[in-house]
């Protein structure tokens, strides 16, 4: 059998076993090697590169390989076959979505502050920040031969004393552990419970030392996962972490993960992708830094789009792909941390933030409660950037929602040099309109040099070529100079760094056809907006404010996503970013009862509109498909300069 040696910047290595004619990155996917694969391995993005060093190996050299690429040994992971022992090296690069992704997650002062001030919004809005759960304190009699009742009514017997409750329930979990748990401890402990409607549930029983009852918010996005631990008694957070999402490697989109879901031990493949890879590595991490154990998280709320709430149920997901588009399941109970396999009290229960469509899932939900759109008169619209792209429009009245496939082009998807927000990229760019040249910041240390794009330097990149007249509304290049050229086939491009000044092998520029693919990605979120608002006979004059959340929303800058047509031509002091408010609803829910109900009631009154079933929604998409609109009425802010 050949050995094929996966070999890391870092001088590590990985060696495994394979049989001849395997799939290079299929091999490197089962010995939990990270290389992002976008496409889920179809050749068509060309970010799986690896460099041959050497041995055998079948590589097809595809468009993404130039032939001076090839002679320095790089191939794409997906288009290679092992046919012999073989040494690969892993550029940094390919890894770092794993953990080195930039994303909204209370990584900043800012984001703390966005993050409070929602929390206060809910708060002022009549929801009481109180949960089910307590720590009580008990000191029992040790029996005796004279007192010889058993160890689980003895333990019933305090706790109606101290609550006033009579039906009190004990978990197995309790039953199992309680003998050793009240002798070690001299029958003086502290119980954990949770309030029923009539009765109370122990949930544990510790020492008196052990009073911190805590809760776990989880935000799992396609691309990226944020997490906080927090104290259910008093809402202090006590941990935070963030990280890529492990399934990225099976597809960059949905539709990629629920295709591969279906082959053979797929839904297992993602559950554990997510489960094992991702959420317990985080809980871990964040326990250390808290300072506590797994065992003191009782309570969990996770809120996801809907094909991600159905891969970590591991549930059949392929009906959402499929016409007439129907999920498993809207809402869940009676999910247990015990079902999941997450490192936390076994009894703790998940909440999964309810759906409401097959595209608008519980990440939408959460985040619509901190958005505040239900508690206003005015018309207001929500915008959840990401993978994909969910609108929520409405005001205290009504609200409707829909969502867009804006593909993987904001998170450097289907883009050359794009890539996700990590170390190299760039994330925020200027052009200068006579001398064509750019100024740039770039993800990472002090004296980073770049290696792509990320979403929101695209679009900075996109609105400045179109400002300073370098590219025409259709996105072809009509200036020459010293950083535009063009190649063999005519397609122009924009060389942002040459090769000489970035961190990786080549030029970092963007070309007609990425411009184009980005052109298509703007479209959808602005046609999704206009075939929403028509079907209620509304135009954009009604929206009073947009509130925009997700990763990439924190880098955008709002003049340059309307400049290219992807926000409506409203004044620039109605756009307000709220951070991670699918995360932030997270948090709400698990400290508050009050609130996780306010969610579902959410749910049950957003109308859901279908887009892919709505004929005018293509008329509206190939009229967004211009910079920045076929109609320039729409954007009368937006003006090129005369140069």
């Amino acid at each position: 059998m050949p050995n094929v040696i996966f070999r890391y910047e870092d001088g590590t290595a990985t060696k495994v076993a394979v049989t001849a004619g395997e799939n290079l990155l299929e091999v490197a996917r089962k010995a939990n090697v990270a290389i992002d694969a976008p496409c889920s391995g179809n050749g068509s993005c060309g970010k799986c590169r690896v460099k041959f060093i050497s041995g055998e190996l079948d590589s097809v050299q595809t468009r993404h390989i130039t032939d001076e690429d090839y002679a320095e040994g790089w191939r794409l992971s997906c288009c290679s076959k092992v046919t012999g022992d073989v040494e690969v090296l892993v550029p940094d690069i390919a890894s770092a979505y794993k953990s080195r992704m930039k994303v909204a997650d209370l990584s900043s002062p800012e984001e703390v502050a966005i993050f409070d001030r929602a929390k206060q919004d809910v708060a002022d809005a009549g929801i009481t920040f109180e949960n089910d759960f307590s720590v009580v304190e008990l000191q029992m009699t040790a029996p005796s031969l004279e007192d010889t009742m058993p160890d689980n009514e003895r333990l019933s017997w305090a706790i109606e004393a101290a609550t006033g409750i009579e039906s009190v329930k004990l978990t197995y979990h309790v039953l199992k552990k309680l003998p050793d748990a009240l002798r070690d401890n001299e029958f003086h402990v502290n119980v954990v419970l949770k309030k029923l409607h009539h009765s109370v549930l122990v949930y544990d029983v510790v020492p008196v030392t052990e009073e911190r009852i805590c809760g776990a918010a989880i935000d799992i996005g396609t691309t990226t996962v944020s997490a906080v631990i927090l104290d259910l008694r008093d809402g202090k957070i006590l941990a935070k972490a963030s990280a890529g999402n492990g399934q990225i490697r099976y597809g960059a989109d949905v539709i990629n993960r629920i295709i591969e879901s279906r082959k053979t031990g797929g839904e297992a493949k993602l559950q554990k992708a997510i489960i094992d890879e991702t959420l317990n590595p985080m809980l871990h991490n964040m326990c250390r830094a808290a300072g506590i154990q797994g065992s003191q998280i009782y309570h969990l709320c996770v809120a996801s789009n809907t094909t991600m709430n159905h891969l970590l149920l591991g549930v059949n997901a392929d009906p959402l792909r499929m016409e007439p588009y129907i999920p498993d399941f809207f809402e869940t109970e009676d999910v247990s941390a015990y079902d999941l396999r997450l490192d936390v009290h076994p009894n703790a229960k998940v909440i999964i933030a309810p759906n409401i469509g097959s595209y608008v899932g519980g990440d939408i939900t959460a985040g619509t409660l901190v958005s505040m759109i239900w508690n206003k008169p005015e018309f207001n619209l929500f915008i959840d950037l990401g993978t994909n792209g969910e609108i929520v429009f409405g005001n205290s009245d009504f609200m409707m929602s829909c969502a867009c496939s804006a593909g993987p082009a904001f998170e450097g998807g289907d883009i050359s040099c794009g890539m996700r927000a990590t170390d190299g990229a760039i994330e925020a760019c200027s052009i200068d309109a006579k001398t064509m040249e750019p100024t740039f910041s770039v993800i990472g240390k002090e004296g980073q040099k770049p290696v792509g794009l990320c979403g929101s330097g695209i679009i900075d990149v996109i609105a400045e070529l179109f400002r300073c007249g370098i590219i025409s509304p259709k996105g072809k290049f009509v200036r020459e100079g010293d950083r535009v050229r063009h190649d063999h086939y005519g397609i122009g491009s924009y060389v942002l760094a040459f090769k000489e000044d970035a961190a990786g092998h080549k030029d970092v520029e963007i070309n007609e056809v990425d411009i184009d693919n980005f052109i298509r990605a703007k479209g959808a979120i602005f046609s999704a907006i206009c075939t929403m608002l028509r079907s209620l006979d509304f135009d954009v004059s009604m929206i009073e404010n947009v509130y925009v959340a997700g990763g990439i929303g924190s880098g955008i800058n709002m003049r340059n996503a309307v400049t290219i047509g992807m926000f409506p031509d409203v004044e620039i002091d109605k756009f307000h970013y709220i951070g991670n408010s699918s995360l932030t609803g997270a948090y709400n829910m698990t400290l508050s009862t009050e609130a996780e109900q306010k969610v579902h009631d959410l749910a049950h009154n957003i109308t859901y509109m279908e887009l892919s079933t709505d004929p005018s929604y293509m008329d509206e998409f190939v009229a967004a498909c211009f910079i920045p609109h076929t109609n320039t009425a729409l954007f009368p802010s937006v003006k090129q300069e005369e140069i």
